[in-house]
């Protein structure tokens, strides 16, 4: 299906799918080996004005487009989801900034962001929250012309290669939710470094590592909005975020099956393709039919961003859900098609299957995005 794409469209998706084939799959097992950062790659998406996609004209990118990130990220996660999160968590770090910055922000900061000089990431985070974002510690306390910072952030994608950093911090803790605030805070600024580097199951070319602020000084012009809207500005960037990740679940899941018809069609056992067999059509049927009712889920959502839709926060959420327990099960089946083959490092299913799990984790566990959906449901019922 083409969901009818737009020409501009077209040549993003055929853009990102040979800079996946071409420069992603022949690497991505190094890099899912050695967990570098892959540099070389973000040059190669750079210099494709990729990182344009989700950036508006004015401040060098190529226009705000929630579904032009969604067709990228897509692709580029057909061949390795770990690098794709790196293209993808940059929008997420960048979007606090597109949709709450100032114009002197914006003038700042977006223009090295839309070319892919700098990458950007998103700290929200903490030991102590996750799924429950108002309990997060870190606190930002004002003096002077300056907030200081203090506190840590955990599981941070991109963490210690981004430039740039939308952080969410306590400016009032008497108010809970409503005393967070957003700021924007830059590497290399005093008194802000970085911890532990985690050795994950999966997306292992991305960096996740924990941010600490110890007495760190952010200028006062790097508060985003105004004190107390840290919350609405993390729920608001989810909205536009979370169909990114469905995307990168999409992707992930449809290289899983492209590599799953793959070995079918070659696997011979008692003197035929296994792709003969009806149990093994009927599990490839089972796949493609989910991966297609997801994809129209996320590219509606993301369309529906684009417009301007409001109160989009329920139907972001179905997206991430469902695209992300597709992924998985999708995966699942796929190395099961694989046999014992798939159980081993040689093949790349294997992989697959470790990216898929985290899709059902970040930017909101599935189980928070049940949440999300039904207390949707409830309210739009009492109205």
């Amino acid at each position: 299906m083409n969901y009818l794409l737009t020409e501009e469209q077209k040549m993003i998706k055929e853009l990102a799918h040979k800079i996946a084939e071409e420069k992603i799959r022949p690497v991505a097992a190094h890099y899912d080996k050695t967990e570098e950062y892959p540099w070389e790659i973000i040059k190669v998406l750079a210099e494709a004005d990729l990182f344009g996609l989700f950036i508006p004209e004015e401040y060098g990118g190529l226009g705000t487009s929630v579904m032009n990130l969604c067709l990228a990220t897509e692709e580029l996660s057909r061949a390795c989801g770990g690098i794709a999160v790196c293209y993808a968590a940059s929008a997420l770090g960048t979007f606090p900034i597109i949709l709450y910055g100032n114009d002197a922000q914006k003038k700042k900061y977006l223009p090295d962001l839309a070319k892919g000089k700098k990458v950007a990431a998103f700290g929200l985070t903490e030991p102590e929250a996750g799924s429950d974002a108002s309990a997060i510690k870190t606190t930002a306390r004002k003096e002077g012309n300056y907030y200081v910072l203090n506190g840590t952030k955990h599981f941070i994608t991109n963490g210690g290669e981004a430039e740039i950093y939308t952080i969410i911090a306590m400016t009032d803790k008497s108010k809970g939710a409503r005393g967070a605030s957003a700021f924007i805070v830059e590497k290399g600024m005093k008194g802000f470094s970085f911890g532990k580097k985690e050795d994950k199951l999966g997306i292992r070319a991305s960096t996740t590592m924990e941010l600490i602020f110890d007495n760190c000084k952010v200028p006062a012009e790097n508060l985003l909005g105004k004190e107390g809207m840290g919350f609405i500005i993390t729920m608001k960037t989810f909205d536009m975020s979370r169909p990114g990740v469905a995307a990168q679940a999409l992707g992930i899941a449809q290289g899983a099956l492209e590599l799953a018809i793959r070995y079918a069609r070659q696997r011979q056992q008692f003197g035929k393709p296994i792709s003969s067999f009806q149990g093994i059509q009927w599990m490839l049927a089972d796949m493609a039919t989910e991966i297609e009712a997801a994809r129209a889920l996320v590219y509606a959502v993301a369309r529906a961003i684009d417009a301007g839709e409001k109160d989009i926060g329920s139907a972001s959420a179905m997206a991430k859900l469902f695209a992300s327990d597709v992924a998985f099960r999708v995966c699942d089946n796929a190395l099961q098609i694989h046999g014992g083959y798939g159980y081993m490092k040689d093949y790349p299913i294997e992989k697959y299957l470790r990216d898929a799990k985290i899709t059902q984790i970040y930017e909101g566990t599935n189980q928070i995005q049940r949440n999300i959906i039904g207390l949707s449901m409830i309210k739009e019922l009492v109205k």
